[in-house]
């Protein structure tokens, strides 16, 4: 069905250098479909963009902001996409607090900037923005929040990411609303939740995986900040097989898959940040992790997701258990820091996508 929808289809891509944006930019080409990304570059270094060599395979390489709506526009105008998967963001908490700023324009402006641009091409069908599992108003509830939860968020980043949900959605109901569909608009519009995604090519600053593989291969200690902190992790793989086959649901039957959908762990154990340590450090061979018992800012304790819609709606299922998601992410490291040059990572990379694929 995917190779079906995305065929020749022209998708344009925010954030395609990040590791979400790189992961989902390598699947879609394997698809068919014709990706263009706009993006500022790299945001760390390595990074998975460069380590693959995934500039080749697109249609474009765009290096823009967008906040920059002037730019922004010009590349839809110019080539005129089907497709809209927006994950351009300042994605991470503390940074939000020391660029309080920076994080709303990027994540809420820069979201309106996409919204618009997209409302002005009339090419485009589905749009997709990727936000967070943290936009929801976390009461450290111990069970998962769900789609009609209120949006809310403590820091910056959450609280932006709270208010990209509240823009999309008034961009729907304004301009795409579900019951005027095929008389005044031909828009699908979706809003995408996500716990915290792992797998290779993610050097991002202040993130677990990183931080610890780093950690081991520079022989230092992997500090962990808050190791009580429960997550719903998940291999990339995972959402971004339902941002695919969300977004192919809305190509057919936009009316009845418009709106936000969870997608996160359903592993049924909570995994804690020193869980998730140790565990690499077992696959490893090496590593020690040590509680940094410094004061930090304010982040969630418990935060977890409930996917029934996504499992009920569009029979989406997490293939892989959280160990099983470390085990694969930890593999493609230690391809990595064996030496493998870009075009043996790309066919491993595009190998996980495939065995995924295979199970499916």
């Amino acid at each position: 069905m995917l190779i079906n929808i995305f065929r020749d289809k022209k998708v344009l891509i925010t954030g395609h250098t990040g590791f979400q944006g790189g992961w989902l930019s390598l699947w879609l080409n394997t698809l068919g479909a014709k990706v263009v990304g706009y993006s500022l570059e790299p945001p760390s270094e390595p990074n998975l963009f460069e380590v693959i060599g995934l500039s080749k395979d697109l249609c474009d390489n765009i290096h823009g902001d967008v906040r920059d709506f002037e730019k922004l526009y010009g590349a839809f105008a110019n080539y005129r996409p089907d497709v809209v998967f927006h994950l351009a963001a300042q994605s991470l908490v503390r940074p939000s607090y020391k660029s309080p700023a920076l994080t709303y324009e990027t994540n809420v402006m820069g979201t309106v900037n996409v919204l618009e641009a997209a409302r002005q091409t009339k090419s485009v069908r589905v749009i997709v923005n990727v936000t967070s599992d943290k936009c929801y108003k976390n009461q450290e509830w111990i069970w998962g929040y769900r789609e009609n939860d209120p949006m809310g968020g403590h820091d910056p980043y959450s609280s932006s990411k709270g208010c990209a949900e509240l823009v999309t959605a008034a961009y729907k109901n304004s301009f795409f609303p579900p019951e005027k569909y095929g008389t005044d608009h031909e828009v699908g519009v979706a809003t995408v939740r996500v716990g915290n995604v792992i797998g290779g090519g993610d050097w991002g600053e202040d993130r677990l995986i990183p931080d610890c593989v780093r950690s081991i291969n520079q022989d230092k200690d992997i500090v962990i900040r808050y190791p009580k902190a429960i997550r719903p992790w998940q291999h990339v793989l995972e959402p971004l097989y339902g941002y695919l086959l969300l977004c192919a649901k809305l190509w057919e039957k936009a009316p009845r898959y418009s709106g936000a959908w969870n997608f996160g762990s359903t592993d049924g154990k909570l995994w804690t940040v020193e869980d998730i340590a140790k565990k690499i450090c077992n696959l490893w061979g090496n590593g020690k992790c040590v509680i940094d018992r410094d004061l930090h800012p304010h982040e969630a304790h418990s935060l977890t997701i409930d996917c029934s819609k996504a499992r009920k709606m569009l029979d989406w299922n997490p293939q892989f258990k959280v160990t099983e998601a470390v085990e694969k992410t930890i593999d493609w490291y230690k391809v990595y820091y064996q030496g493998a040059g870009p075009n043996e990572l790309k066919r491993y990379t595009a190998h996980q996508i495939e065995n995924y694929c295979l199970n499916l």
